[in-house]
């Protein structure tokens, strides 16, 4: 059913005898009363009228605008997000055109990895980067880009990013962790244009709670479990587990110092262990003392004979690892532990572990008691050797 409209047109003849076409009605409480030559300029100016009439009832107001359909819309969307604010719709644009500025070329993630990679170990072979830290990075990157597949650099935005680094319901350390090397890969991907801005500049790192007495250990018995059970069922893998147990030197089979540790570096004349800056994790040079025990076992399986890093290790590690708790670091965390209670001297634990003073007050400082720590550090081979020497424990060496 066609609507009436408010307003008539009808035939209306002048004083002067013309027939012309009145439009009549009411708008806004006014009365409207219009002559026109025309029926067909009568009929517009009626639609002309109803627009009038119906913005009074829905606030819709007609413009002349160059503007297109679309951008009429959108102007439309963003006055009614800035209502009741303060600063006009023109101080945003100003803002955005000061500060925004947009990526030179969008680069597929997969590109940028490898062209951030290719820095990276051109800064590892300038000795600029770690080995255990360029091996990280690449791992984490490799990660990104499974969680990003397909993705452009300037699509990992914020939201996305918290996203990948909650996932897995990840403990403060490890968001940490991500974070850090996806902070490093943007900083390189913002000199090259390939994103606006760093979406990371709202996404702090997570606090960590530090505790005191945190590193998981052994205890002696458990010590002289493992290492029986070790030299009876799997003793070519003697010399690596004694050398991470009785000397600290950190045991990880992807990154760890052990795996860059040669016999030359033992030096069991001169009763010690010399970690230079290629096998030390923070490419710090540092001495261990070979303790007596630990002098026993490298004696009665020779590094010539009883290669450090056997061909089956990771096999033997894990099962060992099905019968004892074999944890990350579990094996330096107890040695450093047990030099601590033993000799009672932070600084010559930290020079000797590799750590900071403040990391061995902090985590290992009264874990163990000296009496524990004697048994730790008299725990000897089934297979004994008499030295050539007799030594006695030893604090420190010469540098």
């Amino acid at each position: 059913m066609k609507q009436e409209s408010a307003f008539d047109i009808s035939e209306f003849t002048n004083p002067s005898g013309e027939i012309v076409f009145r439009v009549s009605g009411w708008l806004d409480g006014k009365r409207v009363r219009k002559n026109f030559p025309t029926r067909t300029e009568a009929v517009a100016e009626r639609q002309v009228l109803e627009v009038q009439r119906l913005q009074g009832d829905t606030g819709i107001r007609t413009a002349v605008t160059r503007l297109t359909d679309e951008q009429l819309h959108e102007a439309e969307a963003l006055f009614r997000r800035i209502s009741g604010q303060t600063p006009a719709l023109s101080f945003y644009v100003e803002f955005a055109l000061a500060n925004y500025r947009a990526p030179v070329a969008e680069k597929l993630l997969t590109e940028a990895v490898t062209e951030f990679l290719v820095v990276k170990d051109h800064e590892r072979e300038q000795d600029l980067l770690s080995e255990p830290y360029l091996t990280r990075v690449k791992r984490d990157l490799k990660r990104l880009q499974k969680h990003f597949p397909n993705a452009t650099v300037a699509e990992l935005t914020g939201a996305k990013l918290m996203e990948y680094f909650e996932a897995r319901q990840a403990a403060h350390k490890t968001f940490n962790n991500r974070r850090g090397v996806v902070s490093a890969f943007l900083k390189f991907a913002l000199q090259r244009d390939w994103v606006a801005d760093n979406p990371l500049a709202k996404i702090p790192p997570r606090r960590l709670r530090r505790r005191r007495g945190c590193a998981i250990t052994f205890t002696a018995a458990q010590t002289t479990a493992l290492m029986a059970h070790v030299e009876e069922h799997y003793p070519s893998a003697v010399p690596f587990f004694a050398l991470c147990l009785f000397a600290g030197i950190r045991p990880c089979l992807r990154t760890g110092e052990i795996l860059r540790l040669q016999p030359v570096h033992v030096k069991l004349d001169a009763n010690l262990i010399r970690i230079d800056g290629e096998v030390s994790k923070v490419r710090e040079p540092r001495n261990v003392a070979i303790q007596p025990n630990l002098a026993a076992w490298l004696r009665a399986y020779p590094l010539k004979e009883f290669p450090i890093i056997p061909p089956n290790l990771q096999h033997i590690r894990e099962k060992v690892a099905q019968k004892f708790p074999l944890a990350h670091d579990v094996m330096r965390h107890t040695y450093i532990s047990m030099f601590v209670a033993k000799f009672r001297s932070l600084g010559e634990a930290a020079l000797q572990a590799g750590n900071s003073e403040n990391i061995i007050r902090k985590h290992y400082l009264d874990l163990k008691t000296t009496e524990e720590a004697d048994l730790f550090f008299g725990i000897m081979p089934k297979k004994a050797v008499e030295p050539a020497t007799p030594v006695a424990s030893t604090l420190a060496t010469a540098a």
